[in-house]
């Protein structure tokens, strides 16, 4: 049996395709990988939300997904919507890396402390969280690959940028880590730290079953479950500041969601705890909570706003 694998061509992307390559060949299968371009890829000066948020890093990999080409797509976790197109499911979660947004700097002293600091960063739920939490930060806008945004840095576009660790981490840049942040303030994306297999209805269930023993984390694939639950029920995309953390506490799932204003001045957010079979009931009940207490305003304002820019 051999299994195609489709991904993004970034160096972050490849350590992720290589690592469930490396997990397949353990369990004795032949692998061949397929480098694939995205619109998000392609198109780096404008912000998410006006390319249009919904699978600006997944369309193309779907299309060769849906025509066979490939067998399965490795995704970082935060990059998939909450609701996938006809035909297509998620099977499989890695297990999550530390899960915290971090600031990287060159400059040792740096803090979100500082009054002076720039901070690269094009993310509206980490702009959004600065505003509302150190309100003295600047940001600039630094899209782009791990690899283009360190360079953006050092050619002084920003003091520091403020990234996912697990990013940081898997491409060997701990050494550049000034601050990691709490995940109380810094509450990160729903799936970050985690990588998804996405595969099309048509895969044999042959396949589809080896790739799940070989690679699904159980452990995190229900926090996911409740995360990614939460997320369809409040109906937001990568550009929308919604954030979501599920975390197993002994025998229960505690999940800490909720949403920002795009000013940073409104916050909403709820801790839901409940049992592991029901992470699925458990998002969606909380994310139905933040809703009915302003979430559902501030969701209708964000979206208005971000149609008129």
């Amino acid at each position: 049996m051999k299994i195609r694998i489709g991904t993004r061509g970034s160096k972050l992307a490849l350590w992720q395709a290589y690592f469930v390559e490396d997990k397949l060949v353990a369990a004795g299968v032949k692998t061949e990988i397929v480098t694939i371009e995205t619109k998000g890829d392609k198109i780096l000066d404008v912000s998410i939300s006006k390319i249009g948020s919904k699978g600006v890093f997944t369309e193309e990999i779907e299309e060769q997904l849906a025509d066979g080409a490939i067998d399965i797509a490795v995704h970082s976790a935060k990059d998939m919507q909450s609701v996938l197109p006809e035909g297509f499911e998620l099977i499989s979660f890695s297990e999550r890396e530390l899960a915290n947004d971090v600031l990287i700097s060159d400059n040792k002293e740096a803090s979100l402390n500082n009054k002076n600091l720039v901070v690269g960063t094009s993310s509206n739920r980490r702009i959004a969280t600065l505003k509302h939490f150190y309100p003295h930060i600047k940001t600039v806008p630094v899209r782009g690959n791990l690899q283009t945004r360190i360079k953006r840095m050092e050619e002084g576009a920003c003091d520091a940028l403020l990234l996912a660790y697990a990013g940081v981490h898997r491409m060997g840049y701990d050494s550049r880590i000034v601050q990691k942040l709490n995940l109380t303030e810094f509450t990160p994306a729903v799936g970050q730290g985690s990588v998804a297999i996405e595969v099309h209805k048509g895969l044999s269930k042959a396949k589809k079953d080896l790739v799940r023993k070989a690679l699904n984390h159980e452990p995190t694939e229900v926090c996911l479950l409740a995360e990614r639950s939460f997320l369809k029920t409040m109906d937001g995309g990568c550009s929308i500041p919604v954030f979501g953390l599920a975390q197993i506490k002994g025998e229960s799932l505690q999940m800490t969601g909720g949403i920002m204003s795009l000013d940073g001045k409104e916050m909403i957010r709820k801790v839901f705890i409940g049992k592991l079979k029901d992470a699925k009931s458990l998002g969606r009940k909380l994310a139905e909570e933040v809703l009915s207490s302003g979430g559902d305003r501030i969701l209708k304002s964000i979206k208005a706003e971000l149609s008129n820019e």
